[in-house]
């Protein structure tokens, strides 16, 4: 980390200048509010998807077995 970085990050915001308190400065702000959502969806999807595939094959290779007499559970 930065030496100092953290008492200045509070003060980005007035150092720009009220980057914000423009119009298309707060529509960037949305916007990028909304790709930081869509990535941790994205990521959180890819490792539920993987779950959904891991417990269907799981499922379908106990059904197979229980088809042929041996119940595991």
């Amino acid at each position: 980390m930065i030496p100092g970085l953290g008492s200045a990050a509070p003060a980005l915001p007035l150092q720009l200048g009220g980057l914000l308190g423009e119009p298309l400065g707060q529509a960037l702000a949305v916007i990028a509010a909304i790709a930081v959502v869509v990535l941790v969806g994205r990521i959180v999807l890819k490792v539920a998807w993987r779950l959904v595939t891991i417990a269907a094959v799981v499922i379908g290779a106990l059904l197979v077995l229980s088809f042929f007499g041996i119940n595991v559970l």
